[in-house]
């Protein structure tokens, strides 16, 4: 079964609630190793997002979810969750979202992330929870798995990657500027983007009811 910009409006709307609610522990973790304002960043940017939605077309929607966060959102967070939006957009079908469609506008978005911060995996950042939860996405197509256990499959990785971030030495971002005392905290963007898949196990759900 195919999904559709309903989906997407909820997804948006759901890692919104994830971010808000949360709002506090991503600053407390921002504030170990960056400037202290991750969550109020995320919130008032996806609080933007969530303003921005209507009944348009997949791409539209995900275009004005780019425009708004990038507009509103501080620091490094606003371009880089804008550019993987924007990504996806560039990458959403016209009609009918298929599993296969997803990953690849995930893959697109995270791609779109990795040109912006130049950042891989093993450096402490939101790349380490984006990458397996798209691999994930992408090794579930390959096995014809339904959307639920797809997208529940990336949250896990996500999450998995988030927790990876913790003995990290950050050598990207403003955390690297704490050398060796990087490690031991959670990495906050890898945070974040853990709950933008968790959202989508959230947006799914709520579409099965």
């Amino acid at each position: 079964m195919s999904r559709d910009s309903t989906f997407v409006r909820s997804w948006i709307e759901a890692f919104f609630d994830r971010v808000e609610e949360n709002q506090k522990y991503l600053t407390k973790l921002d504030s170990a190793i960056g400037d202290g304002d991750h969550g109020q960043n995320m919130v008032r940017g996806l609080r933007a997002a969530v303003q921005s939605l209507n009944d348009s077309d997949t791409r539209e929607t995900l275009r004005n979810v780019a425009m708004s966060i990038i507009s509103k959102t501080g620091g490094a967070s606003g371009p880089l969750y804008g550019t993987l939006f924007m990504e996806a957009g560039k990458t959403a079908p016209d009609g009918p979202i298929a599993l296969s469609d997803w990953a690849a506008m995930m893959r697109a978005g995270l791609d779109g992330v990795q040109r912006r911060g130049k950042a891989e995996t093993g450096e402490k950042t939101m790349v380490d929870a984006l990458t397996p939860a798209v691999e994930a996405l992408e090794s579930a197509v390959e096995q014809d798995a339904s959307w639920s256990d797809a997208l529940s499959d990336a949250a896990a990785a996500a999450k998995d990657g988030m927790e990876s971030t913790t003995p990290m030495i950050a050598t990207k971002g403003r955390a690297s500027y704490l050398g060796d005392r990087s490690a031991g905290h959670q990495d906050p963007g890898a945070t974040s983007s853990f709950y933008l898949f968790a959202a989508a196990v959230d947006a799914n759900e709520t579409s099965a009811e």
